[in-house]
């Protein structure tokens, strides 16, 4: 109890949840009385971080700084626009489709939304659409990132529950693709009830050639997740390998890379690995704990009370993640969750790890999108200067497919293992 208390009263006062969670360590040890664990406690930060499987995190965050640096995104846009673009709510379809294939490449939903709402937002509103419904697909468009390959979220996960990084990347292929289409068929549905705007239908000369000048954009999630599903390479070989990739596309293909832009992207890449980095030292010291004050075994107990078999667990899991995703981030909420529900899924009810970690990355992210916090539409916001309360309304149906998605990973585990076992 003076653990938690110490815990709630720090993130209160606005302490970073990365320090807030050692100092709940330091406090815990003091309360123990058994001041020899203080010797672990930084052998316990460090073991977190020692991970070969790690270093895929930076690379990661750096070619997603690339990508929109090198003009890469633009051409992922125009190419989706020569697809899509002359259907009813085309700019809307083109928005959610280059997403997808932004989040092949970023990995991350505020970077994405902050990248992609900069784009899309204004291009919607002049073409008819609501500025609100605009930041608001784009804010949910973004939690295409921690799901489709590469995904730091996924990264981490796998450092947590001890499962290879390339099965838990693989696993979000379907998923990915699963919310793509539903969310495509909330916006076939919301275009006929609103009467959204169909966009010109360019000749198909206009659009082969669009489609043939983004072609070597795609290299750069080809490499990513071919050299992982081929086994050619590991994914920290396979990210830099893509880093490799989308410098020589940003240089040589869309010419708007400079190599004296690259330093600044170096330290940013850094700056926000260190930040990740950290909270996974963190986790290291949070499992610690938890183990050693036995509190994965006391809810084990009440939740063997509650469900009674692998499916009413897992939606049982689905809420308290959704609740949770409300108030924490998602990797901070990885790190509180997956060492107490963790074992009890895969011990009590023989659930798959890959799938368990599917469906708690997927809950999590939705919360991004969730209100009170919903750091998404935040940003969205800053971005826009849409209200991110009104966008919770506006695109309400976005969370209830998204809801759908998380019930059939939960019924189905094969929507998640299919790719992996």
């Amino acid at each position: 109890m003076i653990t938690s208390a110490a815990f709630l009263v720090t993130l209160l006062i606005g302490v970073p949840i990365g320090i807030a969670i050692c100092l709940a360590g330091v406090v815990f040890i003091a309360a123990s009385g058994n001041p020899v664990l203080y010797q672990s406690f930084p052998l316990q930060m460090f073991g977190s971080v020692d991970n070969y499987g790690l270093i895929a995190i930076p690379l990661f965050i750096l070619i997603g700084e690339i990508m929109n640096g090198g003009g890469i995104t633009r051409q992922i846009i125009a190419m989706t626009m020569a697809f899509v673009g002359a259907l009813r709510g085309g700019l809307a379809y083109v928005n959610l489709l280059a997403n997808m294939f932004v989040s092949s490449i970023l990995g991350s939903a505020t970077a994405q939304v902050a990248i992609m709402a900069q784009i899309m937002v204004p291009e919607m509103e002049a073409k008819g659409y609501d500025k609100t419904f605009a930041a608001g697909l784009t804010a949910y468009a973004g939690m295409l990132g921690p799901i489709i390959p590469p995904s730091i979220m996924f990264v981490m996960y796998s450092v947590l529950a001890q499962v290879p990084v390339s099965d838990m990347l693989v696993a979000g292929l379907i998923p990915g693709v699963l919310l793509t289409v539903l969310f495509c068929l909330v916006i076939a549905g919301m275009g006929m009830a609103y009467n959204y705007p169909r966009g010109e239908a360019a000749p198909l000369r206009q659009r082969v050639a669009t489609v043939l000048a983004a072609a070597p954009t795609m290299l750069i999630p080809i490499v990513i997740v071919g050299s992982i599903l081929t086994g050619l390479a590991n994914p920290t070989e396979s990210a830099a390998i893509g880093a490799l990739a989308a410098i020589l596309v940003g240089r040589f293909w869309t010419r708007e890379l400079k190599l004296g832009q690259l330093p600044a992207m170096f330290l940013r890449a850094g700056v926000y690995s260190g930040i990740v980095l950290f909270l996974v030292a963190a986790a290291g010291v949070l499992s610690w704990v938890l183990v050693f004050a036995k509190v994965p075994q006391a809810v084990a107990l009440w939740i063997q009370s509650v469900a009674t078999g692998p499916i009413s667990f897992m939606l049982l899991v689905n809420v308290i993640l959704l609740v949770i995703g409300t108030v924490i981030d998602g990797a901070p909420g990885l790190i509180m969750t997956v060492p107490i529900l963790l074992p009890i899924a895969t011990e009590v009810y023989h659930i798959d790890p890959v799938q368990f970690g599917v469906v708690a990355v997927v809950n999590l992210v939705l919360g991004f999108l969730s209100p009170p916090v919903g750091l998404c539409f935040f940003v969205a916001a800053a971005v826009t200067g849409a209200k991110p309360g009104r966008m919770f309304i506006v695109t309400l149906p976005f969370f209830f497919a998204a809801c759908a998605l998380l019930v059939l990973l939960s019924l189905f585990p094969a929507l998640s293992t299919a790719l992996v076992r």
